[in-house]
């Protein structure tokens, strides 16, 4: 299983605002860390925005934060909705299917079971569980000590 850029880099977004701790982070500075394009993390913004995982916060000093804790997302949730195909195979397809063996093959079996596995261990981690108390990616992120005083949000 591979998994695409866009989730790659929605779990990046999470975990950005979660080392960020509650402040409100730009998409320009994210952007910047993970050497991506704005335009791209705007793109993958928006699923993550509708299912609650960040909230967007409007105005001058504005910017974007979880919208619940790390510890309730989970990597499993993310991948979902990131991913728009977890086919492995072309058994798992719908519609025209050329295999002759379809009918007596166990192989989307094995797949399925597979899938559910992968998904299961990745239900196991949370976005909190990824960054911890990681002093190191502060800083790779270019993020301010905890120290320092919040820039205003409203």
């Amino acid at each position: 299983m591979r998994l695409t850029r866009q989730t790659n880099y929605a779990i990046r977004i999470l975990m950005y605002c979660a080392t960020n701790r509650g402040r409100l982070s730009r998409i320009k500075d994210i952007a910047a860390a993970n050497q991506a394009s704005e335009l791209f993390m705007f793109k993958i913004l928006q699923p993550l925005v509708e299912a609650g995982m960040i909230e967007t916060v409007r105005g001058r000093n504005g910017g974007i934060r979880l919208g619940r804790p790390a510890a309730a997302i989970s990597l499993r949730r993310v991948v979902e909705l990131t991913e728009d195909n977890f086919t492995l195979a072309e058994c798992f397809e719908s519609g025209a299917v050329d295999c002759p063996l379809i009918d007596n093959c166990r192989l989307n079996t094995a797949l399925r079971k597979a899938l559910e596995a992968f998904l299961s261990v990745l239900d196991e981690y949370t976005i909190g569980d990824l960054i911890g108390d990681n002093g190191q990616m502060r800083r790779r992120l270019g993020l301010a000590d905890f120290d320092e005083p919040l820039a205003a949000a409203s």
